[in-house]
């Protein structure tokens, strides 16, 4: 398991003491729900495909020797981010969405383009997942 902490640079909106749980493993983390149906059945099928894009993104970097700082963003007016790369001031946005449909080409939000350097905001969907995340 790994924790994300939320990014903030200290706007009023931002969440600070936030924090996300990931498992390195999928299959630990069915374990712990004790929910091993196939993901046309589960409720939870968004929530598996981020922790499996995020672990994989992790590790990606590790291999690749790519040092970052890796958060989750949010605001109380429930704009999100679900995976954030900071490197050298600059930043790397991901949306993970289990369905291609509900895709947005353009999900991050005005004040966080304002407000901070942006290298690029990819959108990863189980279509492109291979060519987007391991990158």
């Amino acid at each position: 398991m790994f924790r994300l902490q939320a990014f903030s640079r200290n706007l009023r909106t931002e969440l600070k003491r936030s924090r996300k749980i990931y498992f390195y493993d999928n299959g630990v983390r069915n374990a712990v729900l004790n929910n091993f149906a196939p993901l046309t059945l589960r409720g939870d099928a968004g929530a598996l495909w981020e922790n499996f894009c995020v672990s994989e993104r992790m590790k990606e970097n590790h291999y690749a020797g790519r040092y970052v700082n890796a958060y989750f963003w949010r605001t109380t007016q429930q704009q999100e981010i679900d995976y954030i790369e900071e490197q050298n001031g600059r930043f790397r946005l991901f949306e993970m969405k289990w369905n291609p449909k509900k895709a947005k080409a353009n999900f991050v939000p005005d004040i966080f383009k304002k407000t901070y350097d942006i290298e690029f905001a990819k959108t990863i969907t189980p279509e492109n997942y291979i060519d987007e995340l391991l990158s």
